[in-house]
């Protein structure tokens, strides 16, 4: 086994100590008949909204990634977009190696389109970066309209204004090919958080709850930023711990903190699971059989070492 393998090897169990370990101290603290009985009584239509509200958001950001795509110059039809899009969230959700899902995406565009490794990345990286530009703008609007954070309303919009100026900068800067559609994958990013934040309100008026729910949509936007960081298995484990710290901070009900998280997560899965399709049959994206883990690997080395 070379270095890379157990590089990776290496990587996977440690996602699953930190992930098993999170889930263990989170459990400790929470009564899981409790979260059991809770989840009997929610209101199911409530939550099959929430799952339409997250399906939303996952067709905007795959339209996003489409727009950033032909942003480097690849006429890639939205269905072939859409599949290689669940392809990549099934691969980082439940199979969260060292490559992940944009590895695959990588490696079936440049095998269909023949285009440079490099601006496969950059667009696939400013995708992402997009993303968590708007998770700031909404979570800088909570807080705002947060007065017991103790934080000044104009250090938190002018924060963010010089992070949006300072971002454009670069992109207008060094990848002026991501200028032009800059307006409208920002507003589509908009829109992929709005729907989370809405499916994450669904999932409150499912489980009965009447308070304030900016608290809980502070953490669930600070649980979302901890997920993007690759220490856990799909950020699970990770969500609750956040939950956890919060409902404290806040003085929120445990609970109810880890409820949300548990059932995003469990509708997440449910979205991602339709990538599994491809697995069984290649042949709906084009292809007679998916690539090993050591040809996309492989692939990304190739970029790395010519590109």
């Amino acid at each position: 086994m070379d270095i890379k393998k157990i590089q990776t090897v290496f990587k996977n169990i440690l996602k699953l100590v930190i992930t098993t370990g999170a889930l263990y101290w989170v459990f400790k603290k929470v009564e899981i008949r409790d979260l059991l009985e809770a989840i009997s009584n929610s209101n199911p239509w409530f939550l099959l909204l929430a799952l339409l509200a997250f399906l939303i958001s996952i067709l905007i950001s795959a339209s996003r990634l489409l727009s950033f795509l032909k942003a480097i110059g690849l006429e890639v039809s939205e269905k072939y977009n859409l599949k290689l899009y669940q392809l990549g969230m099934f691969y980082n959700l439940f199979l969260p190696g060292g490559i992940g899902g944009d590895g695959y995406k990588i490696y079936f565009l440049r095998k269909k389109f023949n285009i440079k490794g490099r601006r496969l990345l950059g667009a696939l990286f400013f995708d992402r970066l997009s993303g968590l530009w708007a998770l700031g703008l909404i979570t800088s609007a909570l807080v705002v309209c947060m007065p017991q954070l103790k934080i000044p309303n104009a250090l938190t919009i002018s924060a963010f204004l010089l992070s949006t100026l300072i971002y454009y900068f670069v992109i207008t800067k060094f990848f002026p090919h991501f200028t032009k559609s800059f307006p409208i994958t920002h507003i589509k990013a908009i829109g992929v958080q709005a729907m989370q934040v809405i499916s994450a309100i669904l999932i409150l008026y499912a489980l009965g709850f009447q308070g304030k729910f900016s608290p809980y949509l502070f953490l669930f936007l600070a649980s979302s930023l901890v997920a993007i960081i690759p220490f856990s298995v799909g950020g699970l484990g990770m969500r609750e711990v956040v939950y956890m710290w919060g409902a404290k901070i806040f003085y929120l009900d445990a609970h109810l903190a880890v409820l949300i998280s548990l059932l995003f997560y469990i509708i997440s899965a449910l979205v991602s699971l339709t990538g599994a399709y491809y697995t069984f049959d290649p042949k709906g994206l084009g292809e007679e059989k998916l690539p090993s883990a050591e040809e996309v690997e492989r692939s990304r080395t190739e970029i790395t070492n010519s590109e």
